[in-house]
């Protein structure tokens, strides 16, 4: 294998062929008003399709919650977008935790559709 090779060959071997090149001056030639410049235009990405979502898998997590120990409790719920139950409990409890400061899990359930 060659060890003797430039930083464009690297580029070139690490990344494949770029669309957009910088122009390279040279240490011999001549960087004034005379120099060209050569201006390329990047190549648009096609287009993205837009899917829609047929089915968004969603849980209903029921919360008691209150300000005071012991004291009356109001129940909430919360709809997660997502299968995990951990996740959409501790989705749940922190969005509680910033209205009330003592938060219980009652259930978590997947909701009909």
């Amino acid at each position: 294998m060659n060890k003797d090779l430039t930083e464009e060959e690297m580029r070139h071997a690490l990344f494949g062929v770029a669309a957009v090149t910088a122009p390279i001056y040279l240490p011999g030639t001549q960087q004034g008003a005379e120099a060209a410049i050569v201006l390329v235009t990047p190549i648009k990405a096609a287009a993205k399709k837009v899917v829609s979502k047929a089915f968004t898998p969603r849980l209903r997590v029921i919360l008691r919650v209150g300000n005071e120990f012991e004291g009356e409790t109001y129940e909430i719920t919360h709809d997660a977008d997502t299968l995990s139950s951990l996740l959409a409990e501790q989705e749940a409890t922190k969005a509680a935790r910033k209205k009330f400061k003592y938060v219980n899990v009652i259930s978590v359930k997947p909701m009909r559709q």
